[in-house]
């Protein structure tokens, strides 16, 4: 491969790349909005699966907080760091996508178009140095990713989870209230307030927004 080369589409990205994908011996980087790094569906999992299979000893990994808007996205990022991968999360939105691969080569991706993404892959080691200490600074200044996660979710009480599991467990208020040794109009108001702590609009919301936290457990 020439040292810079300009590459139209994900599939011809990952047929002109997918050796450096398998070859990735001390480092794979990656930086990008959100999961979504190719379109693609089939291009991003092979990418993935390349670099799986390489055998790379550290995988860093750098998202937007996009990243995590919905559960299955949290669970795949949670699943790469049990795997023993590094994720972290920047405070502010991150430009297009950059993979960086063994300080040996860098591949940026361009805005969106009809005709496919153009991505600049290089191996000119001035231009990757460059790209590579952008990273790293962004890297330093980015919140880990069980920090950030902890950090986002809602601080509960012991009386407010009593009352969450008692929401969970679909007795009526008066019931409830009985039970945890409060008047009705007290647990009424206790309920309130949770669900403005979870930002959430009705009682089966705020379950389903303390499941998606792990509020409930």
């Amino acid at each position: 491969m020439a040292e810079t080369v300009t590459i139209q589409g994900d599939l011809e990205l990952l047929a002109r790349t997918a050796h450096l994908f398998s070859s990735v011996r001390e480092e794979f980087v990656c930086a990008a909005r959100d999961l979504d790094t190719w379109p693609h569906h089939g291009a991003r999992q092979a990418a993935r699966d390349r670099v799986r299979h390489s055998g790379a000893p550290r995988i860093r990994k750098l998202y937007s907080p996009a990243a995590l808007a919905d559960e299955h996205s949290r669970e795949h990022l949670s699943q790469l760091v049990d795997r023993g991968g590094q994720v972290r999360i920047a405070d502010a939105a991150l430009p297009h996508e950059t993979i960086i691969i063994d300080r040996r080569y860098a591949i940026l991706a361009g805005a969106s178009a009809p005709g496919g993404r153009e991505y600049t892959v290089t191996g000119a080691p001035t231009l990757v140095g460059g790209v590579h200490a952008l990273f790293e600074a962004a890297w330093e200044a980015a919140t880990n990713l069980g920090d950030f996660l902890r950090a986002e979710r809602p601080q509960l009480d012991a009386g407010s989870r009593t009352v969450l599991r008692a929401l969970g467990s679909g007795v009526t208020d008066a019931t409830a209230a009985r039970e945890l040794g409060m008047s009705l109009r007290t647990y009424r108001r206790r309920v309130a307030e949770l669900l403005d702590t979870l930002d959430a609009e009705s009682r089966f919301q705020a379950g389903v927004r303390a499941g998606e936290l792990g509020l409930n457990r």
